[in-house]
């Protein structure tokens, strides 16, 4: 065991609020950092210290030394990344052990192997695993050229161009024929290079309209691994998730089936910490295969948190500092649905275009039961025009499918945010939507429901009074009054 005094988080925003209050919660101290940008940003003031790195935007969140620095500088003995920047980043984890800083997230080997999607298919392959069909890394020039033309002649058409590095959705490319595939092999080069710095590439045969599913895990140093259950993320745009409903709605049996065999990926790889594995699922015969693992915590960690009472970080903190899993099995019965949404300012009849610039002019959030509210935005927030435009993470739990959306619906009304757009009217809308209420949806189910975003764009009555309001408040003066 080691002993945690205080933990750096290393990261922005929503998340590092969250980690700061479970960090405080189990009475550790918390380090924030912060680029110029961010310097009055509302999480900074959760932190007992919080230290610049630099002006930023962006690039000193990403820059190692000087997370390493930081730490160093303010006693911090441990580094939680959170997600997004340096969370899957195996050379954070290495420099931590080699200052002597306990890195909250798994060994750099494990974040290495798994983070090259060649590497982590082979380990899978080792355990029995099914994955999709699939190359390894493709050669340079046109050697690539001839092997990626060769897996689509044996495979067949469509196949998915995918980065080694990728991650969120980014770096993946649906490929539908032989011209298609050589006028594109170059671009999605660059295009991983520009966004990894890694510009190698595989292929997968493409399972079209599937189910994506994930599972989480937890494991131990002591080779202890357990699951809390599925996540159905299927409901997504250009590769990214837009909501997430928790458990996966499928059968008892293969619940099971997906439990274990997440159970003996995390194994295979020598996972410690928490983690999830993610598959792909054939909606007809429950088929399922291995597509990657996530060495990090999601965004979506909330819905399982609200459904089995387990607080995720907390487990992170514990298992770093060389703790035993003791979570008995008997707690993880999932009674419900789970669902969140992400709030952005956003429009998403732009192809969801950040409103970066903004102020949110009036803020009024939601309650009541089983409703649970991440985010960072308040009245007179402005949304930044350099980091993503998460405003606040709602998750919604009730007793049935119909309850839980029931239970959103009545909450997304109850939001008031008035100044940017956001993707409250467009999830109001798919609350509406009929396969959604039954529960049947897919990785293609955007393509398939456009009238979705046809949504109206009236403001609501409420919503102009409030406005009103706002601006006598912020004049002192009523400006309709004469």
């Amino acid at each position: 065991m080691r002993k945690i005094k205080k933990v750096l988080v290393a990261n922005r925003g929503e998340i590092a609020l969250r980690i700061i209050r479970t960090v405080k919660e189990m009475g550790l101290d918390t380090v924030a950092v912060y680029e110029k940008p961010d310097r009055e940003a509302y999480f900074l003031r959760f932190a007992d210290q919080a230290i610049m790195i630099g002006d930023g935007p962006r690039k000193d969140y990403l820059n190692i030394d000087k997370i390493i620095w930081a730490a160093r500088k303010s006693g911090a003995d441990a580094i939680h990344p959170g997600y997004g920047f340096l969370s899957e980043n195996p050379e954070l984890a290495s420099s931590c052990e080699e200052a002597g800083i306990t890195f909250i997230g798994p060994p750099p080997r494990v974040i290495r192997d798994l983070g090259n999607k060649v590497v982590a298919r082979d380990i899978m392959k080792k355990a029995n695993i099914p994955s999709t069909p699939g190359t390894g890394t493709l050669a340079d020039g046109e050697e690539g050229i001839r092997q990626a033309v060769e897996f689509g002649k044996e495979n067949g058409y469509p196949v998915m161009f995918k980065a080694l590095a990728g991650g969120g959705g980014r770096g993946i490319r649906k490929i539908n024929s032989e011209q298609d595939l050589r006028a594109q092999l170059p671009q999605a080069r660059s295009e991983a290079r520009s966004a990894f710095n890694d510009d190698r590439i595989y292929i997968e045969k493409c399972i079209e309209s599937p189910r994506h599913i994930e599972v989480q895990i937890l494991a131990d140093v002591y080779g202890n691994v357990m699951h809390l259950g599925t996540r159905d993320c299927s409901i997504q745009r250009r590769h990214q998730k837009l909501l997430e409903i928790a458990p996966a709605d499928l059968a008892p049996d293969v619940l099971e089936a997906i439990h274990q065999t997440a159970i003996r990926a995390a194994r295979q790889a020598g996972y410690v910490n928490a983690g999830t594995v993610e598959f792909l699922v054939d909606q007809k015969t429950n088929e399922f295969w291995f597509m990657e693992v996530n060495t990090r915590l999601q965004v979506e960690h909330t819905v399982t948190e609200i459904l089995t009472g387990i607080d995720i970080i907390r487990q992170q903190i514990l298992l770093a500092a060389g703790g035993r899993l003791e979570i008995p099995e008997e707690r993880i019965h999932l009674v419900g649905k789970a669902v969140q949404v992400r709030i952005n300012a956003e429009d998403p009849k732009n192809n969801f275009m950040p409103e970066g610039g903004k102020r949110v002019e009036v803020y009024q959030s939601p309650g009541g039961p089983e409703i649970r509210l991440d985010g960072i935005v308040y009245q007179g927030y402005k949304i930044p025009t350099d980091y993503d435009s998460l405003l606040v993470k709602l998750t919604v739990r009730g007793y049935s499918w119909e309850q839980t959306i029931q239970r959103l619906r009545r909450a997304l009304k109850d939001f008031l945010i008035i100044g940017p757009k956001t993707t409250i009217p467009f999830y109001l809308a798919l609350c509406e939507e009929k396969d959604f209420c039954r529960g049947q949806f897919n990785t293609s189910y955007l393509d398939c429901h456009p009238e979705i975003f046809n949504y109206p764009d009236t403001e609501r009555e409420i919503a102009k009074l409030s406005k009103l309001i706002a601006e006598i408040h912020a004049r002192k003066i009523n400006p309709y009054a004469y």
